[in-house]
This record gives structure tokens, C-alpha cells and sequence, in this order.
């Protein structure tokens, strides 16, 4: 009777003694599943919060390109309408397509009759003088035509080239005998200038390059 008493008593503790051990692991998994949920939830919530800021920064930036253009499309506007001191205009200019030379009244020609194929004024610099005839052209497509003579100093001479290198629908070409030591032409339009250092250079640019005067508007500058 002892002996059974003692073993009923051991399986009674045995199996008394196992239940706190499924218990712990029960609770460790819950803790590790709650655990689990709530790094989840903090992911999402940093996701959420990463991807409102990138929304924020791409909003941002399209308002500040939208503004940027906007200036800018404003600028043109405002210089459009202003007058350049200096600046001659001419009107009543014919645009027929000839093959023979034409007899310009101004030197460098502003506009009239031109011959069918016009100079590449893709912002490019010409070393040597053009046919006033293949110019002219490019002024009919909205190009500013900038010339010099001998009596430009060098400095001159690089920081003209330097500005229509950088701007589409320009041209330069010396003109050895122009009046002026640079003249800047546009289609019915010319400024005769002294100094490369003139601020009306960047005026004339701003306001001329595929400006009002422009007489066939998106027409190509590119001869390739």
C-alpha cells in the first residue's frame, strides 16, 4: 500500500508538474506573436509616413518647376513688351524665295527676299563671313544673327560666341564691313553696339531669340 500510495503520488507530481511548462510556452508564443503584430504595425506606419514624404517632396518639386516656368514664360513676356534703347525696326519686308543675290538697304540685311536654304543657327559660330542670302533666312525662322567687325576686341569676340554657343536659333559671323563694331540682328530688328559688355546684348537675346518678330514660328534652325 505504501509503494502505490508513493507512485500514485509521483504521477500525481509529474503530471501536475508539466502543466507550468506548456503554460510558459503557451504565453511565449502569444508574447512573440504580439510582438510580431506590433513590429508590423511600426513598419507600416514608417512606410505610410516615408511615402507621404517622398509624395510631399514630388509634389514639391513639380510646384517648383510649375513656378520656375511660369517666371520664366513671365520674363519673356515682360521683356517682349519692353523697348531696347537703340533698337531700329523695320517693316514692310518682302520673303520671297530667290537664287539670285539680293541688293540689302542695311548692312548686315534685317529681313526681305532670301534664298531657299538657310544657315544652320543652332548656336553656331561661323570663323569666316556668310551669304547675307542663307542668313537672312534664319532670321525669318526666328534666329538672332550677331556680327563684328575688325574693330572687336577679342574679349568681345569670346563672350559673343560663348552666349549664342549656348543659345539655340543664334548665329555669328564676322561682317567686315558693318558700321558698327557689333551689330545684332533679328528679322526687321537691329541694334549696333560698341562693346561685347553692353547689357543690351542679354536684352536683345532675351527678346529677339524666337521672338515676336519671328516670321514662320517653330520653323527648324538645323540644317542637318
Amino acid at each position: 500500500m505504501g509503494s502505490a500510495s508513493k507512485q500514485s503520488n509521483k504521477s500525481s507530481s509529474g503530471a501536475s508538474g508539466g502543466r507550468p511548462g506548456a503554460t510558459d510556452r503557451r504565453a511565449r508564443i502569444a508574447e512573440l506573436r504580439a510582438e510580431e503584430q506590433r513590429r508590423d504595425r511600426r513598419n507600416k506606419f514608417i512606410a505610410i509616413g516615408a511615402a507621404a514624404v517622398l509624395l510631399a517632396g514630388m509634389v514639391g518639386g513639380g510646384i517648383w518647376i510649375a513656378v520656375d516656368a511660369k517666371q520664366k514664360r513671365d520674363a519673356k513676356i515682360a521683356a517682349a513688351k519692353a523697348p531696347i534703347p537703340g533698337v531700329k525696326t523695320y517693316d514692310k519686308l518682302t520673303r520671297n524665295h530667290v537664287q539670285t543675290k539680293v541688293n540689302y538697304p542695311q548692312v548686315p540685311p534685317v529681313g526681305g527676299d532670301h534664298n531657299p536654304v538657310w544657315l544652320n543657327c543652332t548656336g553656331t559660330v561661323y570663323d569666316q563671313p556668310v551669304v547675307n542670302e542663307n542668313a537672312v533666312h534664319s532670321l525669318e525662322h526666328g534666329a538672332v544673327w550677331v556680327t563684328y567687325n575688325g574693330k572687336a576686341t577679342p574679349a568681345d569676340i569670346k563672350a559673343l560666341s560663348d552666349r549664342v554657343k549656348t543659345t539655340p536659333y543664334s548665329l555669328m559671323s564676322p561682317y567686315p564691313t558693318e558700321a558698327g563694331t557689333i551689330t545684332l540682328t533679328a528679322w526687321g530688328t537691329q541694334l549696333v553696339l560698341d562693346s561685347a559688355s553692353d547689357p543690351r546684348v542679354a536684352e536683345f537675346f532675351t527678346k529677339y531669340v524666337q521672338g515676336p518678330q519671328t516670321q514662320e514660328p517653330g520653323a527648324s534652325c538645323s540644317t542637318q
